[in-house]
């Protein structure tokens, strides 16, 4: 995508940008004051400049999203195009959406989905008799006004960018994960949106979707693999509900319902089947939004992806992915050909074959596809499983941007499996989300200052953080409950950073003056290395045998031996503060970076200098090493994420998606991703390069 203006401080027609709400693949949302009025709508800023030619386009697709009037969607309250750039002026829903109401997982109770089914069934109806398909039905493009109603967003909002692009770019948007058979070959109908609704259904029913995986294993699931059945995941579950739903998820549009209403009226009389007074005043059945959480309903709508296809892509970028290799054992080759005995009614002549990121579903992100005969897809592959060619992304590519924090992002942290990232920084919280696709997952909000410090246990199960509050929480990743509690008393000791050893029994603990580590177990046993130490700002335990610890104190890194609590030596490199120290995966080396602008790449043994990187042109705040011990991430007041050569200090890639200081990095386990985060409440995922 590119780095993005900021439109903050701005004016785009009668309104003033007053914040940043979200950003996604093709869109900014900010929310916006009237200069006049003072009422607040939410402004959406879509990432492309239009020629003259495409102006009128543009402005017809806008017209005709603008004339959906009904009380169920979102309203377009203006629209137009300034220096080239086209916005949306829209409805600021309070209530947020309906996946913050209902976290992926959630199962919803029959009385809960009639209305929301009814609701959004009618706001569908309403725009097909219009001719208009919405092509991204998902909860995150469902929300609750005030009165908690239900609220249809995004209608063609994709398609109307796409349309005023380049004439190669065909008409495909939306979200793998409910994407029907037919969208994913560039054809869509009032039905596709039934699909999808259905798949959203079906989640809320169990707490699953029906299809999950890599990008290529959705496709082929999507298209060929029958959803497994409801009644086996919630017994509870009357037959005529699942026949309904499944209905609704038929391979072929023309075995679906009628039109959508017909599918809301079957689901409703199913559940009137299963429990007569499921009828009942449909505002006395929604939920009320939670006031807890802060109502930035286009924080995730920003990232509605808009997926393209190119005819011109190079076909050397390519290389083929065979559905068989990915881990689902309900996608087995044996399963797909099961499945793909007719294909002639699902699959046209010129079938799609994938070539965007195959590992990562639904990121709100712009993925390309190709179109090639069928013919030569099954010359690619001697198996009988549908082939899928999948093109590595590009270094840097920003994958998405989480944006779920009110202040300062100044600590990140994957989990030990990569499927999940922790966060944490000036609004007081720690957030937890999809790493796959930035889907929130919890919120803490028990520490009562900032969060600089938080390290997950070696299981996944459990986070230490630390805070301006003087206290390091020890809390349950599944249900965020509260475990324990240390207290860092002393020196008025504000919790700097925290580390978990590998073995799971301890966490150390750094603040204003001291090093300390206590039992992971319940916080009882306290060993104190040593206080008085200069500004101690950063700590890290060695990996593997968890013998040794580094701790920042000034301008020093000390390394302690934990049998003993002696100090090793002490690292004397730096001209100024320390922020920051990270071992590399197999223990032999330490990297510190810090207020001297430099990072230091030096051997643990004895502290000999390996590398000193000079690339920083301010502070550098954060370094984190690649799995592989070949490269390191290092983040900066500089507003960049740098990554480079641990052996020789070489620059390799210089990110420049933040457009504020970088406080945190962190590199996915499976070396393949780096997550930042910045000033500008901003988290960000994207592509690592490879090692050279």
């Amino acid at each position: 995508m590119g780095e993005q203006i900021s439109h903050i401080g701005e004016r785009l027609g009668n309104y003033h940008m007053l914040r940043l709400l979200g950003e996604g693949g093709f869109a900014q949302v900010y929310l916006g004051e009237h200069i006049h009025l003072g009422t607040q709508a939410a402004i959406k800023v879509l990432h492309t400049r239009l020629g003259r030619t495409d102006i009128e386009k543009f402005r017809e697709e806008a017209r005709t999203i603008a004339r959906l009037a009904h009380p169920h969607i979102v309203r377009v309250l203006e629209f137009d195009v300034e220096d080239n750039t086209p916005f949306l002026v829209m409805d600021y829903a309070v209530g947020g959406t309906l996946r913050r109401q209902h976290p992926k997982g959630t199962i919803l109770s029959r009385e809960t989905i009639a209305p929301y089914v009814q609701h959004i069934a009618e706001a569908l109806q309403y725009a097909h008799d219009q001719n208009v398909i919405h092509r991204d039905i998902k909860p995150e493009n469902m929300l609750l006004d005030q009165h908690h109603q239900v609220l249809l967003s995004d209608f063609g909002i994709a398609a109307a960018t796409q349309s005023s692009r380049d004439q190669k770019v065909l008409g495909i948007a939306g979200t793998v994960t409910y994407m029907s058979p037919e969208q994913l070959q560039g054809r869509f109908s009032p039905s596709s949106d039934q699909y999808a609704l259905g798949i959203v259904v079906y989640e809320w029913l169990c707490g699953e979707r029906p299809f999950g995986g890599a990008f290529a294993e959705l496709c082929a699931q999507h298209m060929f693999a029958p959803p497994p059945s409801l009644r086996e995941k919630i017994p509870a579950i009357s037959s005529d509900i699942e026949q309904v739903v499944m209905k609704a998820l038929a391979k072929d549009p023309d075995q679906r319902f009628q039109n959508i209403r017909a599918f809301a009226t079957a689901l409703r009389e199913a559940y009137q089947a299963e429990q007569p007074d499921i009828v009942q005043p449909l505002q006395a059945s929604l939920p009320s939004p939670n006031s807890q959480e802060d109502p930035l309903v286009m924080r995730q709508r920003a990232d509605a992806p808009s997926i393209r296809v190119e005819e011109d892509t190079p076909p050397t970028e390519l290389r083929a992915v065979a559905p068989s290799t990915v881990p689902n054992e309900d996608m087995s080759s044996a399963n797909v050909r099961k499945h793909t005995t007719q294909p002639s009614k699902r699959l046209a002549r010129r079938t799609v074959i994938v070539a965007g990121l195959s590992g990562l579903a639904g990121l709100g992100i712009g993925l390309t596809w190709l179109v090639a005969s069928r013919n030569e897809l099954l010359s690619t592959s001697a198996s009988t499983s549908p082939p899928f060619l999948t093109a590595l992304p590009s270094v840097g590519a920003t994958l998405y941007s989480y944006e779920g924090h009110d202040d300062t992002v100044d600590v990140i942290a994957w989990s030990p499996d990569g499927k999940r990232i922790a966060s944490g920084g000036g609004d007081k919280t720690v957030q937890v989300w999809e790493a796959a696709k930035g889907s929130h997952i919890l919120t803490y909000r028990e520490h009562t200052e900032g969060v600089y410090g938080l390290a997950w246990s070696p299981d996944g199960a459990r986070i230490a953080s630390g805070s301006f509050d003087k206290m390091v929480r020890v809390w349950d990743v599944a249900e965020g409950g509260h475990i324990f509690t240390y207290v860092y008393t002393g020196h008025d000791n504000l919790v700097e950073e925290v580390a978990w050893s590998p073995d799971g029994k301890w966490v150390a603990v750094t603040g204003v003056r001291t090093m300390e580590a206590w039992s992971a177990v319940d916080g009882s046993q306290r060993s104190i290395y040593q206080r008085g130490l200069g500004a101690a700002k950063t700590v890290a335990w060695s990996p593997h045998d968890g013998r040794q610890i580094a701790s920042g104190g000034g301008n020093m890194v000390y390394i302690w031996n934990t049998a003993d609590g002696k100090q090793t030596f002490v690292y004397r490199g730096h001209t100024d503060r320390v922020d920051t120290v990270a071992w590399s995966p197999d223990g032999k080396r330490v990297a510190s970076g810090g207020k001297d602008k430099t990072v230091h790449v030096w051997d643990a043994a004895n502290g000999d200098d390996v590398v000193i990187y000079r690339g920083h042109a301010e502070y550098v705040n954060s370094v984190a090493w690649s799995p592989d011990g070949k490269r390191i991430v290092s983040g900066g007041n500089d507003e960049t994420a740098q990554v480079w050569d641990a052996t020789n200090g070489k620059p390799i890639f210089t990110y420049r998606g933040h457009t504020s200081d970088v406080n945190a990095v962190a590199w996915s386990p499976n070396g393949k991703w780096i997550a930042s985060g910045d000033d500008g409440k901003s988290a960000r995922v994207w592509v690592a390069p490879e090692a050279r």
